[in-house]
């Protein structure tokens, strides 16, 4: 039983790349929220003014991101979170991904969305068709992921409201261990 535990344990806490792109040039540690900030495209959820956003990497089909998504949920108030899709888990992550980008609201979007994948619905519906800009984008946030060294989704990247820190984590958190991991009380 103790085995099977813990397998389950480790499937539920990230989502894993299909594959990597060898030719992605590494971010430095001390690099990646510049460059997470600097390269990163992704919708706005939270409290828009806040100093130090949260960028949140996550692959539209991941159930991890999900279980993020609603941890993040009681934050919301106190903290700016940037969601970031990558395209990484399968055919639906890049229309899933670029529906929730195109949305007038993507933030009032992502509830609904996340709420069907966690339920066993696959998520949202989307067109197979996606304008070129929006899969570039999606495409350099998915190399972006890999450029940080990240092997699974979600992956956080955040200063630290205390130290200012950089500070990342790949795999779902619970709403208080997210709350110590970015500083936020």
């Amino acid at each position: 039983l103790l085995p099977a535990l813990l397998i389950g344990l480790t499937l539920l806490a990230a989502c894993s790349p299909q594959d990597q792109n060898p030719a992605a040039t590494p971010i430095a540690a001390d690099q990646a929220y510049a460059s997470v900030a600097a390269e990163g495209k992704g919708f706005t959820a939270g409290a828009l003014m806040a100093a130090n956003p949260v960028y949140v990497l996550f692959d539209p089909q991941c159930p991890h991101c999900g279980h993020l998504w609603n941890a993040s949920l009681p934050l919301q108030s106190k903290v700016k979170f940037v969601w970031l899709p990558v395209s990484l888990m399968g055919a639906k992550s890049l229309p899933q991904g670029a529906a929730l980008l195109q949305a007038s609201d993507p933030a009032a979007a992502m509830p609904a969305h996340e709420q069907a994948l966690l339920s066993g619905q696959g998520g949202m519906s989307a067109s197979a068709s996606v304008p070129e800009a929006v899969e570039t984008s999606i495409q350099a946030n998915t190399t972006l992921l890999q450029r940080l060294g990240a092997e699974s989704v979600p992956f956080i990247v955040a200063r630290h409201a205390q130290s200012g820190q950089t500070v990342t984590h790949a795999g779902a958190l619970g709403t208080q261990e997210l709350a110590r991991l970015i500083g936020v009380q």
